[in-house]
């Protein structure tokens, strides 16, 4: 098959990893060939890579390429293209966070650890995507080395969603098939609405973050994007980095929050719906029942600040005192300086409670999955929002605001796409449980992406 047509029919959402594995193993297609498309299409795209690492992917797609014709891959995803948010360490690259400061910065020398693991599965490594600088924004701008922007049917152009920016858009352009990212308030999640694609925030420390630049210690933590996950995609990958055998396959329960649908875009309002009343056709339990956890930690957010945001800062600090600090993004740079101006308390009153807050969640839920919308609106457009720092900074809270209490709570989440706007832009909806349930979170997801299509979605209109 040739390779340009699987990434347009990856592009499409129409197949997954595992469906190009199947071709690798039928001899059809290979990885070298794969590869070679991938990064000949990566170099077209506008803004998506920071840095592509041709040579290396090269031979390790031909390396992979005659274990497969020996029948001897090194697992699942043998040769499969993966892309890395420019926070993961490779060897030989520098590690940008996505900023002009960090240009000059050391090289590499070895691979993060979760960087070495997937290569040890035999993953090819396309290169290192772009991001919000220093991964602090929502919304996926950055001036120092271009938006990867995404547009609407019209052609408009729309913000791709942040921080995890480039690996959202690597994928929903089929430039790999997995791009990794990192999320502290919703830097998975987000990006991967906007585009239309399946992301998943792991609960922290369950993947080694190892060599990974950090926004927020207490609040970081990493996970795919990706197309799928039919054919247990997700869990595959999850296997290779954690070990952890599947879990038994259970028909989940869900819990719908009706106030939180109450004040979202009518679009979104609709599709999410739409996909709700189709669990229940299909005899999944939906309870609609407001959420009381969840709503207490959007007012404590609201009273007291955003926890990470004094983490960034304290990272930031001397950054931002440095005559360094007049090439950062002044939209980024002004929301650190804002951050350092947060009562030091928010942080230390959130870790006191964090615990207390994770068992009420646990407890509310008491094992149904959790769904909410993952945003509230669709990508907006890119234009207004690097004009006007206001209107960046008011879009920005409103697109992290239901990603966040996720976070505050180290809830593991997957974002589905469920439909599309009048604009052909995505709309998504997120399945979330208490911390450590991830296996059980991704086989309910797995039950649900099943059901989402089965009704033959639209896909969105990226480029």
């Amino acid at each position: 098959m040739d390779a340009d047509d699987v990434r347009r029919q990856l592009c499409l959402g129409r197949i997954d990893a595992l469906d190009v594995t199947t071709l690798f193993s039928q001899g059809r297609l290979t990885p070298l060939a794969l590869a070679e498309a991938c990064l000949q299409a990566a170099k077209k795209s506008e803004n998506v890579f920071i840095v592509l690492t041709g040579q290396r992917a090269l031979a390790e797609a031909a390396a992979s390429s005659e274990r497969w014709k020996a029948k001897k891959p090194l697992s699942a995803l043998d040769g499969v293209p993966i892309a890395w948010k420019d926070l993961f360490d490779l060897a030989g690259t520098v590690t940008t966070a996505g900023s002009a400061t960090r240009r000059q910065a050391p090289i590499a020398k070895k691979d993060a650890p979760v960087v070495a693991r997937l290569t040890q599965a035999g993953m090819v490594n396309i290169g290192k995507t772009n991001l919000s600088e220093f991964a602090f924004s929502g919304l996926g701008l950055n001036s120092a080395f271009g938006t990867p922007v995404l547009k609407n049917q019209q052609g408009v152009r729309c913000a791709p969603g942040g921080s995890s920016s480039g690996s959202a858009r690597a994928v929903a352009e089929g430039l790999a098939c997995i791009a990794m990212g990192t999320d502290t308030a919703g830097s998975i999640r987000i990006p991967a609405a906007f585009s239309g694609i399946t992301g998943f925030r792991a609960s922290r420390q369950r993947y080694d973050a190892t060599a990974v630049f950090p926004l927020s210690a207490s609040l970081d933590t990493t996970g795919p994007l990706c197309r799928s996950v039919r054919e247990a995609l997700v869990l595959v990958l999850d296997t290779i980095l954690t070990g952890e055998t599947a879990c038994a396959d259970e028909k989940p329960c869900f819990r719908a929050d009706p106030d939180l649908l109450s004040y979202v875009h009518v679009d979104v309002r609709a599709q999410a719906c739409r996909q709700l009343d189709r669990l229940v056709m299909q005899g999944f339990t939906v309870e609609w029942k407001p959420v009381r956890a969840f709503h207490q930690a959007l007012a404590w957010i609201d009273e007291n600040g955003w926890p990470g945001a004094w983490e960034a800062w304290q990272l930031h600090a001397a950054l931002l005192t440095s005559p360094a600090a007049e090439i950062m993004d002044p939209l980024i740079r002004s929301r650190l300086q804002e951050s350092g101006r947060m009562n030091p308390s928010t942080l230390s009153a959130f870790l006191a409670q964090r615990s207390t807050w994770q068992n009420a969640m646990r407890a509310e839920l008491n094992g149904s999955v959790l769904i909410t919308p993952t945003v509230a609106h669709t990508a907006p457009r890119l234009a207004p929002l690097e004009a006007d720092a206001a209107l960046f900074a008011q879009t920005n809270r409103a697109t992290l605001r239901l990603t966040m209490p996720g976070s505050l709570l180290d809830m593991p989440g997957v974002a589905l796409p469920c439909g599309v706007d009048g604009n052909g832009l995505a709309t998504s909806l997120l399945f979330s449980l208490p911390d450590g349930d991830d296996r059980r979170l991704l086989m309910a997801a797995k039950a649900a992406a099943e059901i989402f299509a089965a009704g033959k979605p639209v896909a969105p209109a990226m480029f």
